[in-house]
């Protein structure tokens, strides 16, 4: 069976569908859960960090990786077969894309890419279409960077904002880890 790594940023709205969908991949992998120090230490109206935390350890049966160093050897010990980001924030999005590498979610990136390990990115940003737009469009010409197709998920309200069809996160995952990006990325 092989792993991934499901690193989880600051989304918090999206936390819930995140969830689902770490629960519909643990059918198939093992899985490896990381957290951003946000999601790991900030309670918000869209729930509690000590409940994600505990509903990630208990779908996947393992610890939280949290900090820089948990994450850094990722990579160098082929701990994963594939690098998850869901959800993936605008901020993070754009560290990826210049290489920063400050916050658990980067390092367990980075890492994963240093070693030629596919990363599928589940964006979930209200400035997709604006400042972190041109952050994006570089990560998808990165080499092994694949995005789950995306869409406006309130154009009228939220016109910059571009958020992942979570539901698509296990066909990404499959095709990714075969080296091809599911199409059409935008729907």
């Amino acid at each position: 069976m092989q792993t991934l790594g499901f690193a989880m940023c600051g989304s918090f709205c999206t936390m819930g569908n995140a969830m689902e969908q770490l629960a519909e991949l643990r059918k198939k992998y093992f899985v490896l859960p990381i957290m951003s120090r946000n999601v790991y230490e900030t309670d918000t109206r869209f729930g509690k960090a000590a409940d994600f935390i505990k509903k990630a350890q208990e779908l996947t049966g393992q610890k939280v990786l949290h900090s820089i160093v948990e994450a850094e050897p990722i990579g160098p010990k082929h701990l994963v077969d594939a690098m998850v980001v869901c959800p993936c924030t605008g901020n993070t999005l754009s560290k990826m894309a210049l290489g920063i590498t400050d916050t658990p979610v980067t390092m367990a990136v980075k890492s994963t890419l240093r070693v030629g390990l596919p990363v599928i990115i589940c964006l979930a940003s209200n400035d997709a279409i604006a400042a972190s737009g041109q952050n994006a469009a570089r990560l998808m010409n990165t080499k092994n960077v694949y995005f789950v197709p995306l869409h406006q998920d309130d154009p009228i309200k939220k016109p910059f904002s571009l958020v992942a069809d979570f539901t698509l996160l296990g066909e990404t995952v499959e095709l990714a880890l075969a080296g091809e990006q599911l199409q059409p990325i935008y729907r």
